[in-house]
This record gives C-alpha cells, sequence and structure tokens, in this order.
C-alpha cells in the first residue's frame, strides 16, 4: 500500500469521526413519500433521510451526512439526495480527497523519526495484541511498521470495514466528490488536507498509546463491529438521534474514546458553521455540504447549530 492511499485512508477515517460503517444493512432506497396501511386509512409518514435544508432570506443550502466506506449497492442515491446535488452549483467537503498532490504531502506527517518504528513505540504486551489483529485481517505487519501508533490503529479499524464488506472506494464522499468532477461543479474545503493532517498528528504520546489501545479493544470485543452496524442504521434511516445513542454506547466501552469524539468532531464546528454562513449570508449559488454524518447529529451538530444562529432548517 502506497503512502498516498494511507493518507486517503487516515484522513477517511478523520471524516468519520473514527466510526467504522459496517453491517449487513440494505442500502438506501428510493423510498416513497408515503405509504398506505395495510388495515388502516392512516398513511405511513414521509421517508426522511440524512439530509437538511437550511434557508436564510437570501439562500438556501443542503447539508448531507455522509459514510466514507461502503458498497455498490448504495447508489443511486436516494432520489431527494440526488435532486438536491443536482441544484446546487457548489460542492463542500471537509477536504478534497481526490487531491492528489495534497494527499502526497500530508503523508510524511503519519510516519515514525527512523529508526523508531511502531514496534519501539508501543509497550510489548500491547503490540502483541496488534500483531494478532494483524493476523486476523491478514495484514503484513512491515507495511505498518513505520506508522505513528494512531494512523496504525486507524487503518486496523478500516480493516474492519473491509471484513465487513465496506471498501473506501464507494464512500460517498468520494461519489460525490466524482460526480461534482464530472458534472464541472465547483468543489470547496471546509478544511482541507494540510488542516486535517495537522489535527491528526497533534496527538501526544500518551493520547497516542491511549487511542491504539482503545482501538485494540473495541476490535478485540466486537465493538467497532456493533458501532458500525449502528451507524449505518442511523444514516440510512436519517435517524441523527440513534447515531448518538450508538456513539454514547461506544463511549461507556472504550476508554478516552469521549475525549478524542470532542477533539476531532465538536471541537471543529464553529469554524465549520461560520463557512457555511457566509454562503446563506452572502452566497446565491447553491451550496452541497457534505460532512461526516456525526457531524449533523445533536446539539452541538451543524444543524443545530445553524438552526440557533435564526436559519430555517428542515430535513428532507
Amino acid at each position: 500500500m502506497t503512502l498516498r492511499l494511507v493518507a486517503r485512508f487516515l484522513l477517511l477515517a478523520l471524516l468519520a469521526g473514527f466510526v467504522i460503517p459496517a453491517g449487513a444493512q440494505s442500502p438506501p432506497g428510493l423510498a416513497p413519500a408515503t405509504a398506505p396501511a395495510a388495515a388502516a386509512p392512516a398513511a405511513a409518514p414521509a421517508a426522511r433521510h440524512y439530509l437538511w435544508e437550511v434557508s436564510s432570506l437570501t439562500n438556501r443550502i443542503y447539508l448531507y451526512g455522509t459514510v466514507h466506506a461502503g458498497k455498490a449497492s448504495f447508489y443511486p442515491l436516494p432520489e431527494p439526495v440526488g435532486k438536491a446535488f443536482a441544484e446546487s452549483k457548489i460542492l463542500a467537503v471537509e477536504a478534497d480527497i481526490t487531491n492528489v498532490e495534497a494527499m502526497a504531502k500530508s503523508s510524511p506527517a503519519m510516519l515514525l523519526t527512523p529508526p523508531e518504528t511502531l514496534a519501539t513505540s508501543i509497550p510489548a504486551p500491547v503490540y502483541e495484541r496488534f500483531r494478532r489483529q494483524l493476523a486476523r485481517f491478514a495484514i503484513p505487519e512491515e507495511q505498518l511498521a513505520p506508522l505513528k501508533p494512531f494512523i496504525a490503529a486507524s487503518m486496523l479499524a478500516f480493516a474492519e470495514w473491509g471484513r465487513q464488506g465496506y471498501l473506501p472506494q464507494y464512500g460517498v464522499d468520494l461519489h460525490l466528490l466524482t460526480r461534482a468532477h464530472a458534472e464541472g461543479k465547483r468543489i470547496v474545503e471546509l478544511e482541507g488536507t494540510d488542516e486535517q493532517t495537522a489535527l491528526m498528528t497533534s496527538l501526544g504520546e500518551e493520547q497516542q498509546l491511549q487511542a491504539f489501545e482503545g482501538t485494540l479493544l473495541a476490535l478485540e470485543r466486537g465493538i467497532t463491529r456493533d458501532q458500525i452496524t449502528g451507524l449505518v442504521n442511523a444514516w440510512q434511516s436519517g435517524d441523527a438521534a440513534l447515531l448518538l445513542d450508538v456513539m454514547r454506547s461506544y463511549h461507556e466501552s472504550v476508554p478516552g474514546a469521549k475525549a478524542l469524539e470532542e477533539k476531532f468532531i465538536w471541537s471543529r464546528h464553529e469554524a465549520m458553521a461560520g463557512k457555511i454562513e457566509k454562503w446563506l449570508l452572502d452566497g446565491r449559488d447553491r451550496v452541497f455540504v457534505a460532512v461526516g454524518a456525526l457531524h449533523l447529529a445533536g446539539p452541538r451538530g451543524l444543524v443545530e447549530l445553524l438552526r440557533k444562529r435564526g436559519y430555517m432548517v428542515r430535513q428532507l
């Protein structure tokens, strides 16, 4: 695996907020707006998607929560998502993972300084647990040996995506970026590769070791697998509250997970919301904002931040 691919996978892991999509769930489909009940005159509630429209007096934008690995059967995306994307002239993402030059530039920051290796950076008993996971995923030890502990642990987590049949090449972000390029839409970044790489590499040694051990624990106990299944369920049903419940369960089981989520998810939202607000106040073009699903959930998510600032918000 090249360093460029490592960089792409790790940026995807950051975008995902350490949530690994998996589970044998059906793909999001084109559901009718209403469905008649079999034995009652009342219609079923309209299908909802992980998609919100945010309006100001002069413009409106769309917020779409994504998962960063998937299956071919995810596509086409639901009709309301496709319609919102078609209406938008601009695609806004956290970082453009199709920017080959930027991805290559970020790769060295993920490496240890020789002669240090992963084996010399981790206590021997913990490293032996790591090696057992490598064997489980059939990953050559030398492939991850040069990586910093947090980066190596994140690569293991991505291996669980693949074990469940979900692959980065079918991730929703990559799909939208590919379509935007093909259709000539303008692509803008809420953060960018440099900013996200700096965030990933800002963990101290103690934090890196805690994240490393937490990842191993979650994989060993099947916590990652269960979290993944819950995420995809929440995403497919447009249920942000369920997604938060999934994350709470993970926090209760994995030491240090809540602090990492604070650093990698919630602390980023004020800056993101500020950029989105400029499009609502000063822009006239529709913007389709695609970010990891967790970024849109709960009272500290982007949806509620913008609602509290006085914008009209509705889920589609």
